[in-house]
């Protein structure tokens, strides 16, 4: 493995004009009514939630509105009644977009710290605090067997939040914001997640060049800090990563080439691979999008997602990728996956296969419902068992139980434990454990 410095970059300070509505699983304008959202599969479910509507891809029923089925839908689902006033209304989008970059990320961006990033080359001065940071410490990360290890060849764990999606959250990917997560929460990664298919995705009318932006705003925050970053496609309802194939080897061309020199960056090519999707078209997929990110960065740590949103993690185990530095992605939601998911991760990480745990809720797999925290612990247990990073969804004040923010919470940095979820108070108490 090569060995690699830290580099940091300059701060960009971005006005996002994409849609201001919160996160959509919706192909088309959430707001506008659309009700066709992608869905746990029912077999992944236990019995008593199987009726619960998340098996079903067709419309809700004549009258029903998308607030009254956000909680049968997976965490990416819209409620209406969680928008804007403007979104919920019906606005265009070009009207929402003003809204939210009004408030949300243009207000983020003013009210940062002041904090100068070096030139991009120039490692931290000794002594300084970005010599103390845990990509300091840590610096280039590659796969030991099923073990996560740091510089030295030490076992390291990755542990922080996920943001929900940036096209409709962007005011989350902010320095400050990171700062809290990390002084704070005492977390050492954050993840972007930047859907694909949904309305304004990265594929499906969203600007490219915007999101790529914001997606380079995340990862100069995150390494300005000394976190890691992971870089989330977060393919959802286009249910098989080949469908954007084209644009995914696009978008992490010109992303690893801009950061091939960074330690911190790790790749997350398709988030959850569902419905009709295959290992065998995963693999297919990861075949033609790992090695363009070889051609620039040849050991960077990268994420490789499951079928069946990330829960057969046994098929990997029995056919691996023949690439160096993979880790293989587990979702779980505490409220729906129990002991059967648990021994399926078990079993796979018995047998050799590197997990990494980049999404997971204590809800129920549609991010509403009640949180279950006796499940919960039970999986940090194992987690905890296997030294198995684990990322947390989600980073908003959308009006879902897997927020962690209450959805009266404007504020993007230092919250107060009155302004956080129940989830919020939940994870950041263990985070702080660490």
């Amino acid at each position: 493995m090569k060995t690699k410095c830290l580099l940091f970059s300059s701060l960009s300070i971005l006005i996002l004009t994409c849609c201001g509505t919160s996160g959509s699983t919706y192909a088309e304008n959430p707001a506008a009514g659309s009700s066709t959202a992608a869905v746990q599969e029912a077999d992944s479910l236990p019995e008593d939630s199987q009726a619960s509507g998340r098996e079903s891809l067709e419309a809700p029923p004549s009258g029903s509105s998308a607030s009254d089925t956000a909680s049968q839908e997976h965490p990416g689902a819209t409620d209406t009644a969680s928008l804007p006033a403007a979104d919920a209304a019906g606005s265009s989008p070009d009207t929402a977009a003003d809204t939210n970059a009004a408030s949300g990320t243009a207000d983020g961006a003013s009210g940062a710290a002041d904090h100068t990033l070096p030139h991009p080359g120039q490692a931290p001065a000794p002594g300084s605090d970005q010599a103390e940071t845990f990509t300091a410490l840590h610096g280039a990360l590659a796969v030991d067997g099923s073990d996560l290890v740091d510089q030295n060849g030490d076992s390291v764990r990755l542990y922080g939040m996920s943001t929900h999606g940036i096209t409709w959250f962007p005011q989350y990917v902010n320095y400050d914001t990171f700062r809290t997560l990390r002084d704070d929460w005492n977390t050492n990664c954050v993840r972007l997640a930047l859907y694909t298919a949904e309305y304004n995705g990265y594929s499906t009318g969203g600007s490219q060049e915007e999101l790529k932006s914001l997606v380079k705003d995340g990862i100069d925050y995150a390494t300005d800090l000394g976190m890691y970053v992971i870089v989330d496609w977060h393919i959802l309802s286009d249910q098989d990563p080949n469908v954007h194939k084209e644009d995914a080897i696009g978008f992490f061309r010109e992303i690893s080439s801009l950061y091939k020199d960074y330690t911190n960056v790790i790749y997350e090519i398709c988030n959850e691979p569902n419905g009709y999707a295959t290992w065998d078209s995963v693999k297919s997929y990861a075949g033609e999008v790992i090695p363009v990110i070889r051609e620039n960065d040849e050991d960077a740590v990268i994420l490789v997602g499951t079928p069946m949103w990330c829960q057969n993690i046994d098929q990997a185990a029995d056919s691996p990728l023949e690439f160096d530095n993979v880790m293989y992605t587990l979702h779980f939601y505490a409220a729906t996956h129990t002991d059967e998911l648990r021994s399926r991760l078990e079993n796979a990480v018995d047998a050799g296969l590197p997990v990494f745990v980049s999404e997971f809720g204590m809800c129920d797999a549609s991010g509403n419902g009640g949180n279950n925290f006796e499940q919960a612990e039970k999986w940090m247990e194992l987690l905890d068992k296997y030294n198995i990073s684990f990322i947390c969804w989600n980073l908003a004040n959308k009006a879902e139980t897997s927020s962690v923010l209450k959805s009266g919470c404007e504020k993007i940095s230092d919250w107060t434990e009155d302004e956080l979820s129940e989830s919020g108070l939940w994870i950041r108490e263990r985070f702080k454990m660490f």
